[in-house]
């Protein structure tokens, strides 16, 4: 096969560390499968705008639309600032040209690592948070406006080409999920329709496309009930779909109820492009010590994999992401890892040396 093209941006802060481990998984990945990413590696970030001026290095956006998937570290640093005030994050962008609109963020509970929650029940959390990523409230980022240093007014924008795109996304995945025995064959839309005309819409919208797919469920939740029931009883959840902001904040509960944001990936899908990444920040207190958790990072890898493999027919590329969430999973189950993240003791590249023992 002809060799996928991949954009890396390893960025700041603990993003270049995960980076390396994602990395040597990778090449371990490639050994054992017989593919070849054709990899290609891009300055940017914080400090590298800092330094230059730019957020990413000549060329570095044109490579990233070009490529075949795009990978991220992490970028921005909290004291560097654009002139707006607001952070390096140019994957935003890239979100918004490359309409990028469905933020996939799996939530799962891994054996053998501790649970902010009581319940028993916690152990079978297994459930994702499908985010919309280039409308909602987002849509105003650039746009908002203050008027008289009194009123401030930002816009939340809903559309229905890009609802219904996400919504079918959003049952496609739930017909994976339950196909590969890991999901309940339901989605749930949370909104906030109960007040507001553009969450009304988004819910009708929803109710239209789930005709089309009669064996997965189909229901609702305000935003509201939903935050609660992901603390009350998270595993009764499969996949969430929601508008921008709601999914920025619930996915970020939703790594605190597993763990914490080291264990939060995250993929934003597009129709021709696709972007991996951890979502998690740079943790500037950590960077360099060895500490970072690289498994968020090394399930958005095992993410991007599999999205290659579905789009070109390439079956090595799925088996590929498959073993390596296997091995992520054998790497906790077997208890040879715990991030320092969860109170452990392994540091970033402990984390990569056990699963790529597992992938060997």
């Amino acid at each position: 096969m002809n060799e996928p093209r991949i954009a890396i941006f390893a960025g700041d802060g603990i993003g270049l560390e995960v980076m390396d481990a994602a990395e040597a998984v990778l090449d371990t990945l490639e050994r054992r499968f017989g593919f070849k990413l054709a990899r290609e590696h891009h300055p940017g970030g914080a400090a590298y705008y800092r330094e230059t001026g730019r957020e990413l290095a000549q060329g570095g956006f044109e490579a990233a639309r070009a490529a075949d998937a795009i990978l991220f570290g992490a970028m921005g640093l909290p004291d560097v600032r654009l002139p707006d005030g607001t952070e390096v994050a140019p994957h935003l962008e890239m979100r918004r040209q490359f309409h990028l609109f469905a933020g996939v963020r799996p939530v799962k509970k891994y054996e053998n690592t501790p649970s902010p929650l009581g319940d028993p029940r916690a152990e079978a959390i297994d459930l994702v948070i499908l985010r919309e990523s280039t409308e909602g409230l987002f849509a105003s980022r650039g746009k908002g406006t203050v008027e008289n240093d009194a009123v401030a007014r930002d816009t939340l924008e809903i559309t229905r080409a890009t609802s219904e795109k996400l919504f079918d996304h959003a049952f496609r995945l739930a017909e994976r999920r339950l196909a590969k025995g890991r999901g309940k064959g339901r989605v749930t839309c949370v909104d906030k329709s109960n007040v507001f005309v553009s969450m009304a819409f988004f819910r009708k919208i929803f109710d239209e496309r789930a005709k089309a797919f009669p064996e997965i469920a189909a229901d609702h939740a305000y935003v509201d009930a939903a935050a609660l029931e992901l603390v009350r009883k998270p595993w009764t959840f499969d996949v969430m779909v929601m508008e921008n902001m709601f999914g920025d904040i619930l996915s970020d509960l939703g790594g605190g109820l597993v763990g914490g944001m080291g264990m939060a990936p995250c993929a934003e899908i597009g129709t021709e492009h696709a972007l991996f990444q951890p979502a998690h920040g740079t943790a500037p207190d950590i960077a360099g010590q060895g500490k970072a958790n690289p498994t968020a990072m090394l399930v958005s890898s095992a993410m991007m994999l599999d999205w290659l493999g579905e789009r070109r027919g390439e079956a090595r590329l799925v088996e590929a992401a498959d073993a390596l969430d296997a091995a992520i999973d054998r790497a906790y189950a077997e208890a040879a890892i715990l991030p320092f993240e969860l109170g452990g003791t392994s540091g970033t590249a402990d984390i990569a040396r056990a699963v790529m023992d597992r992938l060997a």
